[in-house]
């Protein structure tokens, strides 16, 4: 007993701390430090439960003290879990998350808690209200509903196990993945398997190489070892010169985490058939309309939007795949006759070049980290007023890799920051980029973002040389990131992207995304690594003809996707007539030009919906997408040589999408920018599937 007591005592999960101590914390301190944790907040419950008052002060402060202890040390367990696994802390992270999952249940339950945020909404002082405050209380009302408060006897029991079970079945899914990833690679000794992957690839293959015991591989001559890691994969689809390589990464990518040990298909079964229990025991008739509880669409509004998409897109991508094809068949190549999904990556690349003589390896050397987050940077400060500025050194870290910043108002004082962990590390770190909060903005507390890429990492002397797409990529996450850092909400329960519907969270990071395309912006960044060389006027203006290329196609995807998705949630039977992998080659046909394989079990791989907070919610992408492109257009129309205007309609960006938070409900948020509610339009002639710019 006192060696558990004297180990909790210096547990830097429980110490207080302005940074995360990311360099002291280890597997070994998870159990004990989070079994110390949700002890001490189990009293404070019991004696907010046993005080509570329907008042700011009795009620909603020290909740906020209990959910925010919660937040930061478990968020800081399941940070390292996404980026630095090992077996010890998977089976850490396995001991303490059912405890975790137990006492969240037993908060969001709280009757007595329950009780007082009705009590406040009832009283006569409510319509004094403002909205951060009304949406505090309505959030909690909503989430204690749907945390199932209102539930008893054996179907509590139910609720409760089902929560427990969904929350295993997503950490294991997501495992399973990481793990298929990771288990396929191939070891190259025979350059014609190489063939026209580009020297970068090649270093980065070598580099791989040399970790895993081939002391002398180099970029030139070997050996390499190539994997299903983003910047490998992608890299061989559009440039392997190699048929027979293509198809094999291909076939090996859309079966990921489908077969032997690491099988999704039955996971995902038992997660849609609980989700669908407990959308029944709170009397939703599926688990899609439980999600849109919490969005601003409903089922047929969003089933609209998607259809409405499709067809826009429908016959640019018919006419996109005749092209390619015409190509490869001018071209003179073997497999012009018998087209497949693998030929399409590299033939539409070749295409791309030939179009629009662009080539996007050839503009790597014109995108290094270090200048395009220079870049984005400068874009901040005049839009938003702040300056980012490098604080390594002052927060520890949990790779060396990492970077830390700090983001400065107009008068110098830090008003939140950021970790920057931009690499690639198949072995240890989740594919995929996300942003995640540190520490919410609470009284003296700064907000602190961790923003993760999995990007190309450096190769020998050069810098991390990246894609255009790993480009939009970095601006994407940093604009989630902007929302969570440049909050002005008092209220913490609503501020940054918290209280926030969640087909509103990806306004502002597709609204970064534009700002790629913006001249000054991508002149600023593009300069060449070693010479300091711009980019040139001509492929500037490439680039950006080049923006629309296979627009069609491209959004088909994402709508196959979200189509899924509400299919899934919505008319799916587990354990019926037809497979979850039956329906996505249904949804197919009408959204994928070409036949999908009969082994494509993508949705094995489908982290967004099974492992993370997109279920029944994977169209936000297209249903924010309205939003962001049209928020972007109110700078295209103030015309981007009009600074002050820019810098005006900016600062109004940054004081209404980014400032509010879920303060005030979405729609209102953007009125309050843009002056009207979004268009359409925008997003169809933004993706070029209009023939011209409405003027209205």
């Amino acid at each position: 007993m006192e060696d558990m007591e004297s180990s909790t005592q210096i547990n830097p999960l429980l110490q207080d701390f302005k940074f995360p101590p990311y360099d002291a914390i280890k597997a070994h301190h998870v159990v004990p430090g989070i079994h110390a944790l949700l002890s001490q907040l189990e009293n404070d419950l019991v004696e907010l439960e046993s005080k509570v008052e329907p008042s700011w002060s009795k009620l909603v402060h020290p909740l906020e003290k209990i959910i925010d202890r919660l937040n930061v040390a478990w968020g800081i367990v399941c940070h390292l879990n996404s980026v630095k696994d090992s077996p010890q802390l998977r089976n850490a992270f396995k001991e303490v998350q059912p405890e975790v999952v137990k006492f969240e249940l037993r908060l969001g339950q709280s009757k007595s808690i329950d009780g007082a945020f009705k009590a406040i909404r009832e009283s006569l002082g409510w319509h004094n209200f403002g909205d951060a405050k009304k949406r505090v209380v309505e959030l909690k009302i909503k989430e204690a509903t749907l945390n199932g408060v209102s539930l008893k006897g054996d179907k509590k029991e139910q609720f409760n196990k089902i929560q427990q079970e969904s929350e295993k079945l997503s950490v294991k899914f997501a495992e399973n993945v990481k793990d298929a990833t990771s288990k396929f690679e191939k070891l190259i000794t025979n350059k014609k398997d190489i063939d026209g992957l580009p020297t970068t690839t090649l270093g980065l293959a070598a580099q791989i190489a040399a970790s895993k015991g081939h002391e002398n591989a180099t970029a030139e001559n070997g050996p390499w070892i190539l994997t299903l890691d983003d910047p490998s994969f992608l890299s061989i689809m559009q440039h392997d010169k190699n048929r027979s390589w293509r198809g094999e990464f291909y076939r090996a990518h859309v079966t990921r985490a489908s077969y032997g040990d690491l099988d999704n298909t039955n996971i995902i079964d038992q997660i849609l058939k609980l989700r669908l229990e407990k959308a029944k025991l709170l009397r939703y008739n599926n688990y899609a309309e439980l999600s849109m509880t919490t969005k601003m669409a409903t089922i047929d509004k969003a089933e609209e939007l998607l259809e409405n998409l499709r067809t826009a897109s429908w016959n640019a991508a018919i006419q996109d795949l005749e092209d390619i094809k015409n190509f490869c068949k001018n071209q003179l190549a073997k497999e012009a006759n018998d087209f497949s999904h693998w030929d399409v990556y590299f033939w539409s690349e070749r295409l791309r070049e030939s179009n629009y003589d662009i080539n996007e390896e050839e503009l790597r050397p014109f995108f290094s980290l270090p200048k395009v987050m220079e870049g984005l940077f400068n874009l901040v400060k005049m839009l938003f007023g702040v300056d980012i500025e490098s604080a390594d050194g002052v927060a520890p870290v949990w790779n060396s890799d990492v970077k830390f910043y700090c983001v400065k108002d107009s008068s110098g004082n830090p008003i939140s920051y950021f970790y920057f962990d931009p690499y690639s590390r198949p072995s240890e770190k989740q594919g995929g980029a996300w942003m995640v909060e540190a520490v919410y903005p609470r009284h003296a507390k700064l907000p602190i973002a961790h923003i993760v890429c999995n990007q190309t990492p450096p190769v020998g002397s050069k810098p991390s040389l990246m894609t255009f797409q790993e480009v939009n990529i970095l601006f994407h996450e940093f604009g989630h990131a902007f929302q969570h850092m440049l909050t002005k909400q008092d209220e913490s329960l609503v501020s940054g992207t918290q209280g926030i519907e969640w087909d509103a969270i990806e306004l502002p990071s597709q609204f970064m995304e534009n700002w790629c395309y913006e001249r000054d912006t991508l002149t600023s960044m593009a300069k060449h690594y070693e010479t300091g060389e711009n980019l040139p006027e001509n492929v500037y203006l490439k680039l950006l003809a080049a923006r629309t290329f296979r627009a069609g196609p491209l959004t088909l995807r994402q709508l196959r996707r979200a189509k899924v998705d509400l299919e899934l949630h919505t008319k799916y039977v587990p354990g019926g007539s037809e497979s979850v992998h039956d329906v996505d080659k249904r949804i197919s046909k009408t959204t994928e030009t070409i036949p999908l394989l009969p082994e494509d079990k993508f949705l094995c791989g489908f982290k967004h919906i099974f492992a993370g907070p997109y279920s029944a919610g994977y169209y936000s992408y297209k249903w924010a997408e309205v939003f962001s492109v049209d928020a972007f257009a109110a700078f295209e129309d103030a015309g981007f040589d009009n600074k002050k205007a820019i810098k005006e309609i900016g600062q109004r960006f940054r004081e209404t999408i980014l400032a509010l938070g879920g303060g005030k409900a979405p729609l209102k948020v953007f009125v309050e920018f843009r002056g009207r509610e979004p268009s359409v339009k925008a997003l169809l002639r933004h993706h070029g599937l209009l023939p011209i710019r409405s003027s209205t």
